[in-house]
């Protein structure tokens, strides 16, 4: 599954003058040089395309003679799609355009960004869920996640599954006429409630803290009092019996300032992560389900 050539110069897009069976096109080829560093030819007859992987007798010299073809999807199980704007180098990408214009198909040619073509053989991009509480929009560790993923040439295809939880659902579970968020940027309304943020630290209300165990150790130090407490970490909402069968979760807690950590089927990267720490914890999470075939 998820067979995605490594690079561009790997694949080679040629119109044959035979028909596209596999014995016709394997005796075409046959002896025909190729470039030392192609792999796989998108054999194309008119409308029809056939994908094969061609060995060779050296890789050595600039060509090559082919000495071995076989094909990897033939006509019927091939669909060509243009989408300018997907980079053919990222496997997430490609995955994505062939979800979304050729859904049915076993292999998906794409021409893309830069006129660059390039293939995806049996897609099944590995489902990662993705829990976050919001506000903010959009969701900020879905959007570094594909952000990261649309530039990663080096993952598998991924396919996030958000499980977003509203912070103004969270709050109605303990109702109460005044509530404390952390800071602003979850932007914490209630109806008919009034709201505070403790990182302005404002003088002490008999309000619900709506926050993590950060937060409320913040709250302990600047008013050193009880509080009534709604938990907000992702890491602690998500609950085994809420575990998605289909692939890892991958979620964040701000107890974590400086690493990424697996437990399991579980990924949690800090609240604050950077790029580099939202690669890792994808990294992670692929390795729970790895990709069972792929040519990066």
């Amino acid at each position: 599954m998820n067979l995605v050539p490594a690079q561009y110069r790997e694949v080679s897009v040629t119109e044959v003058p035979v028909p596209l069976d596999e014995g016709a096109l394997r005796r075409y080829l046959a002896g025909r040089p190729v470039y030392r560093r192609t792999r796989y030819v998108i054999a194309r007859n008119g409308p029809a395309s056939m994908v094969a992987e061609v060995g060779k007798e050296s890789e050595q010299p600039l060509f090559s003679p082919v000495t071995s073809v076989t094909v990897l999807a033939r006509p019927d199980e091939t669909a060509l799609v243009d989408a300018p704007d997907i980079d053919t180098a990222v496997p997430t990408q490609l995955a994505r355009a062939a979800a979304g214009h050729a859904p049915g198909a076993r292999c998906v040619v794409v021409r893309g960004l830069y006129g660059h073509i390039s293939f995806i053989l049996d897609p099944a991009p590995i489902r990662i869920r993705v829990l976050e509480v919001v506000p903010p929009w959009p969701p900020k560790l879905v959007d570094q996640l594909r952000r990261v993923l649309d530039l990663s040439e080096d993952l598998p295809p991924v396919e996030l599954i958000p499980d977003l939880v509203d912070l103004r659902d969270l709050a109605a579970r303990r109702p109460a006429s005044r509530y404390l968020f952390p800071c602003r940027a979850g932007h914490g309304t209630q109806d008919g409630a009034e709201i505070s943020y403790l990182d302005e630290i404002p003088a002490r209300e008999p309000w619900t803290l709506v926050g993590c165990a950060r937060s409320r150790a913040i709250h302990d130090w600047f008013y050193g009092d009880e509080v009534p407490q709604v938990d907000m970490c992702p890491r602690n909402l998500a609950r085994p019996d809420l575990a998605n069968t289909d692939g890892p979760l991958l979620t964040k807690c701000c107890l974590l300032e400086d690493r990424v950590a697996s437990d399991g089927d579980t990924v949690v990267v800090p609240w604050g992560a950077s790029l580099a720490q939202i690669k890792e914890g994808l990294r992670l999470a692929v390795a729970v389900r790895p990709a069972r075939s792929t040519a990066r």
